[in-house]
């Protein structure tokens, strides 16, 4: 008999890789090496890594524009891994995609180039049209309807091909480094108009990219890939505010500085602690409740906030004379539930 929790559990997952594995000929090393993953229903979840890490050839199982050698990928809790024919063209129906680069037709006005996947599948003119005219709204470009794509910016050809991937109503919207080629600017108008379709349309978004701020910016989770290897997995802010993983803590690291300035070391000549506060103790006054439960005043030397998904991750330093004041801060610290490491020059 099934669990009613395994029932549950299962009923939130949109996506699994299972012990997938591929290699490309002539490479020495595998470019996917026995990844484990399940993506959750609703989530916009993340894949992270360096150049080279297998991030766009794990997205592409999802819609089998790549398909693994062995191991198994499932869509709705049913095996897609060797799909072909009309099953494989239902299946990607069901799964829209953007690219790096827009992909448009060059030779194709707006309308045309966002009616493609609808006229494909059959829909009739008058609802094309409808549909065609509704996704211009969304994405901002009604007076670009009859403009080709070499009359767009970069961001609104990106648009366009955004539009272009839902117009068929996916449930998974694949998106392969959508913001690289765009500047800040820009990425932050897209990320916006992502979200927006995720809230409105209840469409999971799966998003590979090796920019932490877009990471920060949209994931509700993420998975950490490194050669082909699965490294860590688990909430954006868990990233963020604990990674545990080496890889993680460099790619974390251009984001949210947890580093103490070197000419600020410098002038330093006690003991120097690091004081983590994450989650709910971040918006506690635990520093007021340490110096009066120890009658402490310690040097605030460096500090610093940030706000992941919503919620804070405070940072800051603290230098000490004496080694049994360092020691009684420590202890209160980590007594009301803050994480503290010694900092050594």
């Amino acid at each position: 008999m099934v669990r009613e929790t395994e029932v549950n559990q299962k009923d939130q997952t949109i996506l699994e890789f299972r012990n997938v594995f591929k290699t490309f000929p002539k490479s020495l090393h595998p470019s996917i090496q026995d990844i484990s993953l399940q993506i959750r229903k609703g989530d916009i979840f993340g894949i992270i890594g360096t150049t080279g890490a297998g991030k766009s050839t794990l997205l592409r199982f999802a819609n089998l524009l790549e398909t693994p050698d062995s191991g198994k990928v499932f869509f709705e809790s049913e095996d897609i891994s060797s799909l072909n024919g009309k099953e494989l063209r239902e299946h990607r129906s069901r799964v829209g995609m953007v690219f790096q680069q827009s992909h448009l037709v060059l030779n194709r006005k707006v309308f045309d180039n966002i009616a493609l996947p609808l006229k494909a599948s059959g829909w009739n003119s008058a609802d094309i049209k409808h549909r065609v005219t509704e996704l211009l709204s969304l994405i901002g470009l009604e007076d670009k309807i009859n403009s080709y794509p070499s009359q767009l910016s970069g961001g609104q050809k990106q648009r366009v091909g955004i539009a272009r991937a839902i117009a068929n109503h996916p449930t998974l919207l694949l998106c392969d480094e959508p913001t690289s080629a765009l500047d800040p600017e820009t990425t932050r108008s897209i990320l916006s108009l992502l979200k927006d379709i995720h809230e409105k349309f209840s469409i999971t978004i799966l998003i590979v990219t090796h920019e932490m701020n877009v990471v920060r910016e949209i994931c509700d989770s993420v998975a950490v890939l490194e050669k082909g290897k699965l490294i860590e997995s688990g909430s954006v802010y868990s990233l963020f505010a604990d990674p545990s993983q080496e890889i993680t803590r460099k790619l974390t690291g251009n984001v949210f500085n947890y580093s103490i300035p070197e000419e600020t070391l410098a002038r330093t000549n006690g003991r120097i602690l690091r004081i983590v506060l994450k989650n709910e103790i971040a918006t506690e006054p635990i520093l007021g409740k340490v110096i009066r439960a120890t009658n402490i005043v310690p040097n605030i030397i460096h500090s610093k906030i940030e706000y992941i998904g919503g919620k804070p991750i405070g940072v800051f330093y603290l230098e000490t004379d004496l080694d049994d004041q360092a020691e009684t801060i420590r202890s209160a610290f980590v007594r009301y539930g803050a994480f503290v490491e010694e900092i050594f020059k």
